[in-house]
């Protein structure tokens, strides 16, 4: 079975999932929080990607694996199909949430062995 991170790589780089994105750079991962919970977490089934139902579960799995929350006005994407994703959830009042973790990049999947759960 795939880790945490590993499953995290996968719903990021999916062109099916929206909910989850790379910030510009590939540094960050995007989470808009609401449809995060009703398209990934509340998948069913053999297409269920986490065993947790719950954002706060989830959240407590990203610090676990030592991913660090960066406040958003740290981090705009530049790129203008990414700034106008985020600025129309902001618009809506949907939770945007940026993570960071030095070994989760894109382009760079053999650094995933290097995250480990604390």
């Amino acid at each position: 079975p795939l880790s945490f991170p590993q499953k995290l790589w996968v719903l990021v780089e999916s062109d099916q999932i929206m909910s989850i994105w790379w910030s510009h750079g590939g540094h960050r991962i995007v989470i808009d929080q609401e449809m995060f919970k009703v398209e990934v977490l509340g998948m069913k089934g053999r297409l269920k990607v986490f065993e947790m139902e719950n954002m706060k579960s989830f959240f407590r799995q990203l610090n676990l694996y030592g991913f660090t929350k960066i406040p958003r006005d740290h981090e705009r994407s530049p790129s203008l199909p990414e700034f106008l994703a985020e600025e129309e959830a902001l618009v809506a009042h949907r939770k945007v949430l940026v993570y960071y973790h030095l070994f989760f990049k894109r382009d760079y999947p053999q650094l995933l062995e290097h995250c480990k759960r604390r």
